[in-house]
């Protein structure tokens, strides 16, 4: 929305509300305790899966964590590793997929998640989110 002048001369600024339609939520209110899996792109946007278990396996095989049914994905894609998470990381690694997996931009074999990393396998896009509670930090005050 464009900014307005009003009869005194001062700016106004108009601010969309935070329940607008336009933007999805995704998880419908509900505050994940695992890491989740978000698809923002491709086929199935705004699906969301909650990684309950240490290793996530996606691909294109029903019988993979997270099923990516699309051509463009190989059938055993890539694996996630969440066994880190305690120290706050994740890794993901490609398993020699035709396509290649794809974190932040860049193409990998394996790589550190941090939450927000974006992945691409085939024609899905995907946000990584850790879903870590913030830790509190005491200064010696």
């Amino acid at each position: 929305m464009q900014p307005s002048n009003n009869a005194m001369g001062s700016t106004e600024i108009f601010r969309m509300p935070s329940a607008d339609s336009t933007v999805p939520d995704l998880m419908g209110g509900r505050r994940p305790v695992h890491p989740t899996l978000a698809i923002v792109k491709g086929p199935h946007t705004g699906s969301v899966f909650e990684l309950s278990t240490n290793i996530i396996t996606l691909g294109r095989e029903p019988s993979n964590s997270v099923f990516l049914n699309d051509m463009t994905v190989s059938r055993h894609h890539a694996r996630i590793d969440l066994s880190g998470m305690s120290s706050g990381f994740a890794t993901i690694e490609d398993l020699g997929s035709l396509n290649g997996t794809w974190v932040d931009g860049a193409i990998v074999n394996k790589a550190m998640l941090k939450d927000g990393s974006t992945i691409q396998i085939g024609t899905f896009r995907m946000v990584f989110h850790s879903n870590r509670r913030p830790m509190r930090i005491e200064t010696g005050a």
